[in-house]
């Protein structure tokens, strides 16, 4: 069994197997370049060297060296259950530890954000125009908005059910007037104008096909520098805090599995810190 095919069974999502994918043949490159040598399973004293390696040659942060560490923590766990190897010689104990930051993970202010879906409308269309102000307003991952089909939506009851959350659970989320003005425009002006109107998602593209995130990341690119469809959903969180939402309506909304990731966005934002400090 491949590596990759491993993970998928380990119910990984799809951003997580690149993102080791990635990280394992960052490795496998170094170790050639190295010992000139293929890699037939872990040595210790070879992380220790990488981890070496990438402190002091590389200069990378705690953050970047944990996520490769991570990859190499769950390759060894693979090569184990298959049989090529026998122990485990990285754990989490190698992992830098990184002083948690207290500010929250939300940089946009809502004049942004609404300025961003303004632009979208008036150059961009009204199926984008809706994607943006979805993520802005619900606080759905992008691959969940992409999933969701028109059977999914009820603008009656103002709710949408996503299917296929994170660790495959499912949710209902509600939705505001915004969202529910852009959907019903978007269907009624467009998405039902279009190729194939008939296929069952509601975000489908001029002839009819499935929307990936690749092409809604290429999309926000052009109206924004700053804006990505993660950075609406850290927008969500924060927003619906400051007016009234408690902790737990909004992990019920996002999705979160621990109420630890929503209290994140209760602390200050790194740029109230900064004007506070000034004040001082």
């Amino acid at each position: 069994m491949q590596f990759k095919e491993w993970l998928i069974q380990e119910n990984k999502s799809e951003n997580t197997i690149k993102t080791y994918l990635i990280h394992l043949n960052g490795y496998k490159k170094w170790f050639q370049e190295s010992y000139n040598s293929e890699i037939n399973k872990l040595y210790r004293e070879n992380i220790l060297d990488y981890i070496s390696y990438m402190i002091n040659v590389k200069k990378l942060n705690a953050r970047s060296i944990n996520a490769k560490l991570a990859a190499l923590l769950k390759y060894n766990e693979y090569l184990v259950e298959i049989g090529e190897q026998d122990s485990i010689v990285i754990s989490k104990k190698d992992l830098i530890k990184v002083q948690k930051e207290y500010t929250s993970p939300s940089i946009l202010k809502k004049s942004e954000v609404e300025s961003f879906r303004q632009k979208i409308l008036e150059k961009s269309s009204k199926r984008n125009y809706t994607i943006a102000t979805l993520l802005a307003y619900s606080g759905v991952r992008i691959t969940e908005a992409l999933s969701i089909k028109l059977s999914d939506v009820n603008l009656k009851t103002m709710e949408i059910l996503i299917r296929y959350g994170k660790g495959k659970k499912q949710r209902t989320v509600i939705i505001n007037d915004k969202i529910r003005n852009a959907i019903n425009e978007y269907i009624k002006e467009e998405r039902d104008k279009m190729k194939n109107s008939d296929k069952e998602y509601l975000f489908i593209s001029q002839v009819g096909d499935h929307l990936d995130r690749t092409s809604i990341n290429r999309i926000f690119n052009v109206y924004s520098d700053k804006i990505t469809p993660h950075s609406l959903r850290h927008f969500f969180c924060s927003h619906a805090l400051e007016n009234g939402w408690s902790m737990h309506e909004v992990a019920l909304q996002a999705g979160h599995s621990n109420l630890n990731t929503t209290m994140m966005y209760s602390h200050p934002s790194l740029d109230n810190l900064k004007r506070k400090s000034n004040l001082l």
